[in-house]
């Protein structure tokens, strides 16, 4: 059962909580963007290429975090979110310390699974938490701070793992040497897991907010919380969720359609890459997704409505993740230019543009959260200006990054272009927090991530990857060809523009009725005073 103490709207408890939350995403991404700086040392000692560590770093992680995301989401709106924090934290943590024992390349994607799984539980149960912790107007400023983690801890992550590497090749330069045979890359994996297993009790620690007290729509507490979970993981699994599909309603002819037409779509791209885990994991995530859709239609409508009918959260999930396509693999694949372009070292570039990604992220993604807040306040679709402010931003700073020849001013620009590349995470998540009801902010939220993970983080890094290896095999040096495919990326901020520009038309009407949209589905709205 949830605490019924209920701390004042944005207290000092609120922001003890949201000072938690921010560590917990630190230690987040500390795991997931260690990898980047540990890339060559993988790909030397596992023998694999740029594609494959995208695929490792992006889409083997993406697809399981993407789709358990939704199942703990929907868990988070009924359970105690406290607790799944806690629970998923101490799982990923687990699987990063154990990625130190990998000798092989699918076993290391196995760990990488693990990572995805646990980091699922994260960010939508905290979006949820802060969402009744504070105002609904601070709720981009809020997400923003939050958000700030992804930076914090990306660029932790970066510095350690350098540090580590070259800490390492010091004290035992014949790899023979060090004990059990462990190479730097395993050393850093466990050395920034570990920890994590403590910080989930100080999390476990926390109290539970109701949920909906900031907005007077107090939820009551769910009878049967497993069971969702248990709903909602069979929905989730091929095969094993045609009997749920069929005891809801949802058409299983439909279902089979859907999968025939991923399936198609899938080995015509393998055809054309060569690459099948990529695209077979990519198949599975899209077609789990879809069946989900299906079973979340037939259960709870709506649910189902308020997200997939609503033109302004559907062009506002496609507009920032495409964003993110361009930050994620600009964030993974700038270490590894920087050291195949200049003369320097892992502890350098970790320190460098760890710093800069730490420093420039942080101011980034508070600015554009209070910003967006401001904006809001005067037009309902303001926060969408932070969207365009990114583009603008991030596009010339990138180009500018990747080619010059000066390795300092490379570590500045990083700095600068994470001033705007990194201002527009606030805004999705609230936004989707205000189409909806509050039983509905962590899915929503999770559809938010779903979208993002798969564009943004499947697609991204592995693509700049394979881009880099076709530009290698077309006579390029490894240098210029990862300059060239992270330049190229950068042409998807088209569709960025196309997207905000349809979400800045739908958002205002869309956001005005919405409980009027709610009731006229047979959604009975208890307003508080």
């Amino acid at each position: 059962m949830q605490s019924r103490q209920t701390p004042k709207l944005g207290g000092w408890y609120a922001h003890y909580v949201l000072l938690v939350l921010v560590i917990v995403y630190v230690f987040n991404f500390i795991d997931r963007n260690i990898l980047s700086i540990l890339a060559e040392d993988i790909k030397a000692d596992l023998g694999i290429s740029d594609a494959q560590i995208g695929f490792l770093y992006g889409t083997v992680f993406a697809v399981f975090y993407a789709v358990f995301g939704i199942p703990l989401a929907r868990f988070a709106d009924v359970w105690v979110r406290r607790s799944l924090i806690s629970v998923g934290l101490m799982f990923w943590s687990l699987m990063t310390a154990l990625s130190g024992l990998a000798r092989s390349f699918p076993v290391l994607a196995l760990f990488r699974i693990g990572v995805g799984i646990g980091e699922a539980s994260a960010s939508p149960a905290a979006f949820s938490m802060l969402s009744d912790y504070y105002p609904t107007r601070l709720r981009a400023t809020v997400i923003g701070i939050y958000s700030s983690g992804v930076y914090i801890g990306g660029g932790i992550g970066l510095f350690l793992g350098g540090l580590i590497l070259d800490s390492w090749a010091v004290s035992y330069p014949v790899a023979t040497d060090a004990p059990f045979g462990l190479k730097g890359w395993h050393v850093a994996f466990m050395a920034v897991g570990i920890p994590g297993l403590l910080m989930a009790l100080w999390v476990r620690t926390l109290r539970e907010p109701r949920r909906g007290i900031s907005e007077g729509l107090v939820s009551d507490d769910h009878p049967a919380p497993w069971k969702v979970l248990s709903s909602e993981m069979m929905a989730m699994l091929p095969v094993l969720n045609l009997p749920g599909l069929m005891r809801d309603g949802a058409s299983l002819g439909l279902n089979a359609l859907a999968a025939v037409v991923i399936a198609v779509v899938s080995f015509a791209l393998v055809a054309l890459t060569g690459n099948i885990p990529q695209w077979l994991a990519i198949g599975v995530g899209v077609y789990v997704v879809f069946s989900w859709a299906q079973s979340l239609a037939a259960r709870d409508p709506v649910t189902f409505a308020m997200i997939f009918r609503s033109k302004a959260m559907i062009f506002t999930m496609i507009a920032f993740p495409t964003i993110s396509f361009v930050t994620y693999g600009v964030g993974f694949w700038t270490a590894p230019l920087l050291l195949r372009l200049h003369d320097t070292t892992p502890t350098e570039v970790g320190l460098y543009i760890g710093l800069g990604s730490a420093i420039g992220g942080w101011l980034g993604v508070t600015l554009g959260g209070m910003i967006g807040d401001v904006l809001k306040r005067r037009h309902p679709a303001g926060r969408l200006i932070i969207g365009y402010v990114a583009v603008a931003g991030t596009a010339p700073l990138v180009l500018w990054m990747i080619y010059t020849e000066s390795l300092m001013l490379a570590f500045a620009l990083n700095l600068a272009h994470h001033l705007f590349s990194a201002a527009w995470p606030g805004i999705p998540p609230s936004t989707a927090a205000d189409l909806v009801l509050p039983r509905m902010r962590a899915v929503a939220g999770a559809y938010y991530i779903l979208v993002n993970t798969f564009i943004g983080l499947a697609l991204g890094p592995y693509f700049m990857g394979a881009l880099s290896d076709g530009f290698l095999s077309a006579g390029m040096d490894e240098a210029a060809a990862l300059q060239t495919a992270i330049a190229t990326a950068l042409g998807i901020f088209v569709i960025t523009l196309v997207c905000l520009t349809l979400a800045w038309r739908y958002l205002p009407g869309d956001e005005a009725s919405r409980l009027a949209r709610a009731r006229a589905l047979g959604e009975q709205v208890n307003e508080a005073t």
